[in-house]
């Protein structure tokens, strides 16, 4: 529990909040239709994938900026963050998700705030195969995330930021067409809330935490796998106190885990 007691640790919880505050703000804001017509596909994507990018450069490296309760579940499965701070990441998300929807919702004029941009499935897909797409989109998404972020990887090129953003607008690009692209629960939970519609809800929470899990065992266990004892990861898990190389704990600091780079 010496989280508790870390000033980053809660400076981390609110820059979860922070963020999944303003991604659906943007997100679900460029979602919206002012004029007649259908939906441009390309404008929401790249809506959501530069609002992530954005966020990512911003508070990457005070949180990770996981923004997404997939994401944060994938980083628990590969033991690379505390049970404790998981909790509060994904509590934070869910709080600042509501609070996004809702600051967009006081200022969208009635006659254009329709469902908010809730989560639907296209007609003519079941929830069995809205479920997979969720999955496989998560997946890719999670697989990115991992690469960008780790590391172990030396001379890492390119910038983390725009690779994770274009790996969410890529998702979108697809899954709009099935399932409106949730890839994100807090993203699909904040305008349900809002709308009071949970109808096939549980499909943004399956599928994404599914896909999140597999990801985190593709990359961590088979892809690159992280060389950890069994008693390592489980200390991790239980938030046990970072040490330094004399075995003594570390006055200040995050888990080494969510020191990552939005470069």
């Amino acid at each position: 529990m010496w989280e508790l007691r870390s000033a980053s640790f809660w400076r981390a919880i609110f820059a979860e909040f922070f963020a999944t505050l303003f991604y659906v703000f943007f997100g679900l804001g460029a979602s919206l239709r002012w004029t007649p017509g259908p939906l441009h596909v390309l404008q929401v994507a790249l809506a959501f994938g530069l609002a992530l990018a954005t966020l990512v450069q911003a508070v990457g490296h005070i949180s990770g900026a996981h923004v997404n309760p997939a994401v944060t579940f994938a980083f628990l499965v590969g033991s690379q963050m505390s049970l404790l701070r998981a909790l509060c990441y994904m509590a934070a998300q869910l709080l600042g998700a509501v609070a996004g929807a809702a600051v967009l919702y006081s200022v969208t004029p009635p006659a254009v705030r329709g469902n908010l941009a809730l989560n639907t499935l296209h007609p003519g897909v079941s929830v069995g195969q809205a479920t997979t797409v969720e999955i496989f989109l998560t997946l890719q998404f999670v697989l990115c995330i991992f690469a960008t972020y780790d590391e172990r990887r030396n001379g890492r090129l390119g910038s983390v930021a725009l690779a994770v953003g274009f790996s969410l607008t890529l998702g979108h690009l697809f899954g709009m067409y099935y399932t409106g692209a949730g890839m994100n629960p807090a993203r699909s939970f904040a305008p349900a809330i809002l709308t009071r519609n949970f109808t096939n809800h549980w499909v943004y929470w399956v599928g994404p935490i599914i896909g999140g899990g597999l990801g985190s065992l593709l990359y961590d266990f088979l892809l690159f796998p992280r060389l950890k004892s069994v008693s390592e990861r489980l200390s991790i898990l239980k938030g046990a106190r970072p040490s330094d190389s004399n075995g003594q704990p570390e006055g200040t600091g995050e888990p080494v885990e969510l020191k990552t780079q939005a470069l």
